[in-house]
């Protein structure tokens, strides 16, 4: 593991933490979910657990995907691209990717100069979290 880690490159300065980007598909249809940051600690834990562990920006610290809403996601594959700076995480996701109730947070797709919703909404947010 520590191997792995070390070839990472956490280049992504917000705020003082030193981050890498993570894309995360899903390992069946391959399908991009989300797009987040990790830093070291959240990668650690991530290959530890099996369980997608993130750096929030907004919060500034480490969070589990699914400590609050339960759509968890286990890790299947991880990859590291050619400069060691973006992670690639193939993971079986538990319901819905996106805070706002969506499989993939890329549910929005621009089409003819206008944004479409192309998602299937499987969840009512506000439920989940309330208020944010």
């Amino acid at each position: 593991m520590n191997e792995f880690i070390d070839r990472v490159k956490f280049r992504v300065n917000i705020a003082g933490e030193a981050l890498a980007i993570a894309v995360v598909q899903d390992y069946r249809t391959l399908e991009v979910l989300m797009v987040a940051f990790m830093n070291r600690n959240a990668l650690e834990e991530t290959l530890e657990t099996e369980k997608m562990t993130y750096f929030s920006t907004s919060r500034e610290r480490i969070w589990i995907k699914g400590e609050t809403s339960g759509n968890f996601q286990k890790v299947k594959e991880v990859k590291i691209d050619c400069d060691g700076d973006a992670l690639l995480f193939k993971v079986e996701q538990k319901r819905a990717a996106c805070h706002k109730g969506y499989y993939s947070c890329f549910f929005r797709t621009y089409e003819n100069g206008k944004v479409k919703l192309t998602g299937e909404r499987i969840f009512d947010d506000q439920r989940v979290y309330g208020d944010k």
